[in-house]
């Protein structure tokens, strides 16, 4: 969004568009070595995880059309800050 002056709607999905890559070849690392064996020993928690994604997926793409971006701007700023903090102070 900053370097190339694209709009935060398109910014983001092309953020998800190239993330895409990633994540299928970790998966596919991830599944090679057993890795996801932790989420079976770990079943209530991943269920939480999975229903919360995909939640906040379907929410989130409801509600791109509706909020302009001079609101989406601000609050992902302070989304960003909020988990640069956590992570600070993450012990």
């Amino acid at each position: 969004m900053l370097l190339f002056g694209e709009d935060i709607k398109t910014a983001g999905s092309l953020s998800l568009l190239v993330s895409l890559p990633t994540m299928l070849v970790a998966f596919a690392r991830y599944s090679r070595d057993g890795s996801f064996a932790v989420l079976g020993a770990n079943l209530r928690f991943t269920a939480v995880m999975a229903a919360g994604s995909v939640a906040g997926a379907v929410l989130g793409g409801l509600l791109l059309g509706v909020f302009p971006d001079l609101v989406l701007i601000p609050a992902l700023a302070v989304i960003l800050l909020v988990s640069a903090v956590k992570l600070a102070r993450h012990d």
